[in-house]
């Protein structure tokens, strides 16, 4: 048997609509790209919404308009931005690119999200904005965030990549600060292969998104009347009014992620199940010993859940990396809890990101003993979740 991160995450139909696409030979963004932001915006309840080709990229886009000249709000060179060290590479980068100075701050057990009393700690007068990157479908409590956030005057940029369709208190992850970035790569809640997305509700932000994404161009006709005093110089067709990058998806990525938002609610409701049916069969085995633990899902948190992960016993940490490898041969596809404590990786020490070398005892642990398997969108058989369940159990028989 095979259990891989994901399995057939396209259906005929999905395939079936990016084959429309390329028959149309309309392969640039274009009406699938508007419809698909329009519709992400309506549901996610946000005002705006702006399809790009990663998540990474909406990260990118993200801090360029945090630190755009055309922001009045905005991040200057040298002010700290708080972000958890238990991070993905491409949250922590723009920061860095852009002439931030990252902080980081330990996670919570609980919930794998800042530690909302070590980030207040954290603050000092440089502290300008927070990043929060909300992990396998989880985040801290977003309403004692806000209120820090308040409190102390901060941006909040929220990296919901791998929390699409995850709410707390009923709000949608993503919707809390001033943008949300979101991923459709493969593995996600929904997918378009590559693919990703960025939220605002300021009018302002959209337009400079909007330029950002697309060489700094003014393209859209609402942008474009702000400047025709340049009409008699320049063709308005080729008005550059910002930086920018070409982040644009294209027009099939958007066709496939259209297709498949229209069963995000069953992707949700199957993934649920099968972290359910796992963990019962984990916990319920005679051969249980606690020497695997999960995470509980705390108060007013609704997961949209990215993967199932998973902790290992204290007493099993020398056996983890055989174990990991005995899941593999086994056909269960493993990965780490994003990239564990991001300040062991080898490109903090080249920007020289940890100078005092702080500890960062969380995200330690969860280095040490945590990793994750996948969520499928479709319903598990009891066989399978039997044989993913079974060999969970058999680290101490390595």
């Amino acid at each position: 048997m095979k259990y891989p991160l994901l399995s057939n995450a396209f259906s005929s139909r999905d395939i079936a609509e990016g084959q429309k696409v390329l028959k149309s030979k309309q392969i640039t963004m274009s009406h699938k790209t508007k419809i698909f932001e329009k519709k992400f915006a309506n549901y996610i309840r946000s005002k705006y919404a702006i399809m790009v080709n990663s998540g990474s990229s909406a990260n990118l886009l993200a801090f360029s308009l945090m630190t755009n000249p055309m922001r009045k709000n905005r991040l200057k060179p040298g002010d700290e931005v708080i972000i958890p060290v238990v991070c993905w590479s491409t949250s922590l980068w723009p920061i860095v690119q852009h002439g931030l100075k990252p902080i980081f701050v330990d996670i919570s057990l609980s919930n794998l999200n800042l530690d909302l009393k070590k980030l207040e700690n954290s603050i000092t007068k440089k502290t300008k904005a927070i990043l929060c990157v909300h992990v396998l479908g989880l985040s801290s409590n977003m309403i004692k965030l806000l209120k820090i956030a308040k409190k102390y005057n901060l941006i909040i940029i929220e990296d919901t990549c791998e929390s699409f369709g995850s709410k707390y208190k009923n709000k949608f992850l993503g919707t809390f600060g001033d943008v949300g970035t979101f991923s459709f790569y493969y593995s996600h809640q929904i997918t378009s292969g590559e693919g990703g997305m960025i939220i605002c509700n300021n009018i302002r932000d959209y337009e400079i998104l909007l330029s950002l994404r697309s060489h700094g161009w003014a393209r859209d006709k609402f942008i474009l009347k702000k400047y025709k005093k340049y009409y008699s110089k320049i063709d308005p067709k080729f008005l550059f009014v910002n930086s920018g990058y070409n982040l644009r998806p294209t027009e099939i990525q958007a066709a496939l992620v259209l297709s498949q938002f229209k069963r995000k609610n069953i992707f949700k409701k199957n993934r649920n199940f099968n972290r359910n049916l796992i963990i019962k069969l984990v916990i319920e085995d005679k051969k249980y010993q606690k020497q695997i633990k999960f995470l509980n899902v705390e108060k007013n948190m609704d997961p949209s859940w990215f993967g199932l992960a998973i902790l290992v016993d204290k007493k099993f940490i020398n056996k983890k990396k055989k174990y990991l490898k005995f899941l593999e041969k086994k056909g269960i596809e493993t990965r780490p809890i994003i990239s564990g404590n991001f300040i062991n990786q080898p490109a903090i020490k080249l920007y020289g990101l940890n100078k005092k070398k702080y500890n960062f005892n969380n995200a330690q642990m969860i280095e040490n003993q945590g990793f994750f398997i996948g969520l499928h969108t479709q319903k598990m058989s009891n066989k399978l979740a039997e044989y993913v369940s079974k060999n969970l159990l058999k680290i101490n028989e390595i």
